[in-house]
């Protein structure tokens, strides 16, 4: 399938723009090797701390996107060139992340989307915090597991499942 670029789901949904077409704000850097992706959300919630990223994405990712909410922490990344491969081996389509990453040259050459706000060659602190799965707010916007994500040149576009 190939999805509609995302400014053309804004003109296609622009009455119905708000809860059913979410648009994340253009402070996200392109960082993978595929700009354009889309796929189903799976979501994360956890801040400096990359243990659910890491069993998520060692997992199997069907195609889904992963948004990772990091409460937009620059201190450390979230996902590195280990765990970038991991995704891609494993089927993710992409991986958005509101929080840093680091390893910006392997993840440059993994074929999966990965879009953040920065890059930070610090790692994370292991607590095996983190919430799975739950609705998350990044910059006042909503995303939600099995919301369909469709990200480009132009920017994400989050659409709920009945927009679809």
């Amino acid at each position: 399938m190939n999805p509609l670029s995302t400014c053309d789901l804004c003109d296609e949904h622009r009455h119905d723009a708000g809860e059913r077409l979410r648009v994340l704000p253009p402070i996200f850097r392109d960082f993978g090797a595929r700009v354009r992706f889309h796929g189903s959300v799976a979501t994360l919630q956890c801040y400096e701390d990359n243990t659910s990223v890491r069993e998520a994405v060692q997992s199997p990712g069907q195609g889904r996107v992963l948004v990772v909410d990091g409460g937009g922490s620059l201190r450390r990344a979230l996902l590195g060139g280990n765990l970038a491969a991991a995704a891609e081996k494993n089927g993710w389509a992409g991986v958005v992340i509101h929080g840093a990453v680091r390893d910006a040259e392997e993840l440059s050459r993994c074929q999966i989307g990965i879009r953040a706000l920065a890059a930070m060659p610090l790692a994370t602190e292991k607590r095996h915090a983190g919430l799975v799965d739950v609705p998350v707010q990044i910059q006042g916007v909503w995303v939600r597991p099995g919301d369909s994500l469709v990200a480009d040149e132009d920017g994400i576009v989050v659409m709920a499942a009945a927009a679809r």
